[in-house]
């Protein structure tokens, strides 16, 4: 299995097998390839059928399911089964099960039911992978290794056992080079009293009285992120080991700005980024709004700046104890050109057939129960046969010029101390991507150790931890040109999740920045102070809210001001030009209109392309070719190219 083994656009779909009785494989088999598949994903949660018995293995089932899938040409993905360990071993050492609460452990039955730190988990895990690889490692359809499942997904990035406790101390004393007066110094265990004379001593932070120190906090984050990250490497190196020229990707889940791992230190451990696209759930009323779904393709493709996979796409309705919203005819189908519109260039529906039984029962499928082909069945069929023929455009690397920034670790620092119940960093990031989104702008969404020199606009909203390297990176790309947008609560602890004795906000920003961040609070409604332009803005009124910060200017022009009767003085938009660069201060959380015409006035100004469109119709250039995506449920008319409800044409 090589690199190159595969040069053709990735269609296929995820395929259980192993969940129907062995009679229907080839039938399933010829449906699978009549729809256009050249590729199956399979075995991610077959562990017991692999190892029935402790060392027991047995690996004929797949041995046949793979034979019958050559003769018609398809290729495989094989899962390592990770994700779902076998009930002898959880019986055996219960150890392996993770804790939510000190002293319960999670009961074996769902997925993910493992501890992370577990000894156990990956002596078990190695011995299956290294058959499991081995025994496949000449299989030339193999065209990719998935290693586990959603990592970190459901609640499973979390674990209070004793194993983590052992580990966590362990990852603090390295930390700390063994010197707990450090620990105690850099914490501030001083107050309440909690200073430490061992490492031993330390808690997680299970729940308190009140709250854990927010140093602790952040560390236990840090901790989290690498116990997974950790596993990952793992499993990707054992494959390579074993398999040196393996692609190896994973399946990453929705949602990850907001769990305790740092997707993209995962990412840097696999070949290909992978994700699960489920624009809607069980029990949502709706799916989620276009913009929000090309933000997430955005985010999972600046996980490597690269290209990705949609691994799971969905077909039919979707949930597992509540059913969700059902797609409407071709809106699936059109969220799957959005995925290649964003930089997908392989994909996979989820799922060929949906269950009948188990957890997954209403996750349906390209075929449900019945067994029928029917609307999607066609519509998976008809999307294939589309796509297929823009491979070499939808191949093209993806240059934009506008990048919103994100720092895992101060996503931590917000989700210990939110400091406004209305905060929401991930929606605060997308109000920003929606003004470039309607504009047809393509936008990046990385993180903060990713290269931001080639950008023209670079969009910094809530980092609110400070570090050396960051600043650098910051300045440097002002000094170079670029235009940067910084919002409140930025720059204001530092990399210990600590205020700054002595130092004004933005902490080593001031003088980028041209102001000093006077007073904050934190406001309970959306829009609630009064604000007031200046300039060419002299016209425009409005509210701001969330939160806001009291900005007294240095050297930078006033944009908008508060106009509330005791702090009409401070400033709320604040500008600074630099030779080249341009600095925006945006002090609150600004009224929908207000922020549009700030950012619009700031891409006219990057003279940054932008394409004019109906509301909820995306155009996308990919290579040689323009993609019209109509979102709507009705026709749209744009560029004299009529577009039929959920319709997507390339031209």
């Amino acid at each position: 299995m090589h690199k190159d083994s595969f040069s053709n656009m990735l269609l296929g779909v995820d395929y259980y097998p192993e969940q129907w009785d062995y009679s229907l494989l080839n039938e399933d088999l010829d449906n699978i390839k009549e729809l256009g598949c050249n590729v199956i994903r399979i075995g991610e949660f077959s562990w017991h059928l692999l190892e029935p018995k402790e060392g027991k293995y047995d690996f004929s089932f797949f041995d046949e399911v793979i034979f019958n899938a050559k003769k018609r040409d398809l290729k495989i993905i094989m899962g390592t089964p990770t994700a779902t360990i076998p009930a002898w071993l959880a019986k055996k050492h219960v150890s392996i099960l993770s804790e939510y609460d000190k002293g319960h452990k999670i009961s074996f039955g769902g997925r993910h039911v493992y501890c992370f730190n577990s000894h156990i988990l990956y002596e078990y895990s190695e011995k299956i992978i290294r058959k499991l690889v081995d025994h496949y490692k000449d299989e030339k359809s193999i065209i990719a290794w998935q290693v586990d499942n959603e990592i970190g997904h459901e609640g499973s990035d979390e674990c209070f056992c004793d194993n983590c406790q052992k580990q966590f101390r362990l990852f603090l004393k390295n930390k700390f080079n063994s010197n707990i007066e450090k620990l105690n110094y850099v914490y501030g265990t001083a107050f309440w009293s909690q200073q430490y004379n061992d490492f031993d001593e330390i808690p997680m932070p299970l729940k308190t009285i009140t709250t854990h120190n927010p140093s602790l906090r952040l560390d236990w984050e840090r901790f989290r992120s690498e116990s997974i990250e950790k596993y990952i490497a793992f499993q990707a190196k054992l494959i390579k080991e074993i398999c040196p020229n393996a692609i190896v990707m994973h399946d990453f889940s929705g949602g990850g700005l907001t769990k305790h791992v740092d997707f993209s230190k995962v990412a840097r451990h696999i070949d290909v980024v992978a994700y699960n696209n489920y624009p809607v759930w069980g029990g949502q009323k709706e799916p989620i709004k276009p913009y929000e779904i090309a933000f997430n393709l955005d985010y999972m493709r600046g996980l490597k700046g690269k290209l990705f996979w949609i691994s799971e796409a969905i077909m039919g309705a979707q949930g597992h104890d509540i059913t969700g919203f059902l797609p409407r005819p071709n809106q699936a189908k059109m969220w799957s050109y959005q995925a290649f519109a964003h930089g997908c260039n392989g994909l996979m529906f989820f799922r060929y057939r949906g269950a009948i039984k188990g957890a997954e029962q209403f996750c349906y499928g390209i075929i449900d129960a019945d067994n029928c082909k029917g609307r999607k069945f066609d519509e998976v069929k008809s999307f294939f046969e589309d796509i297929r023929k823009y491979g070499k455009d939808l191949n093209q690397d993806i240059d934009n010029k506008v990048a919103i920034l994100y720092d895992y670790d101060s996503l931590a620092s917000f989700r210990i101390q939110r400091q406004s119940k209305l905060l929401n960093v991930e929606e605060e990031m997308k109000s920003y991507y929606k003004v470039f989104y309607e504009q047809n702008i393509g936008v990046d969404v990385i993180s903060i150790d990713k290269d931001i020199s080639k950008y023209k606009i670079v969009i910094m909203p809530h980092l609110i931890i400070t570090k050396d390297e960051i600043e650098k990176k910051i300045n440097a790309f002002v000094k170079s040109g670029g235009t940067l947008i910084m919002t409140y609560r930025c720059a204001v602890k530092d990399k210990d999740n600590n205020l700054v004795f002595q130092k004004t906000l933005p902490i080593n920003y001031s003088d980028l920045t041209g102001i000093n961040v006077v007073e904050v609070e934190s406001l309970q409604e959306k829009e609630i102070v009064p604000i007031k332009g200046k300039g060419k803005y002299s016209k425009i009124m409005g509210t701001c809210g969330v939160f806001r910060e009291l900005i007294k200017t240095i050297d930078a022009q006033v944009l908008f001001k508060y106009e509330d009767v005791f702090y009409s003085s401070f400033a709320a938009v604040t500008m600074k030009k630099h030779d080249k660069g341009i600095v925006y201060y945006i002090g609150s959380s600004l009224q929908e209109d207000i922020l549009d015409k700030l950012l619009k006035d700031i891409i006219k100004d990057c003279k940054i392309k932008t394409i004019k469109s109906p509301k909820g119709v995306e155009i996308v250039k990919r290579g040689t070719k323009t993609m019209y995506i109509n979102h709507n449920q009705e026709e749209k008319e744009v560029e004299n190219i009529l577009l039929a409800p959920f319709e997507c044409k390339i031209l």
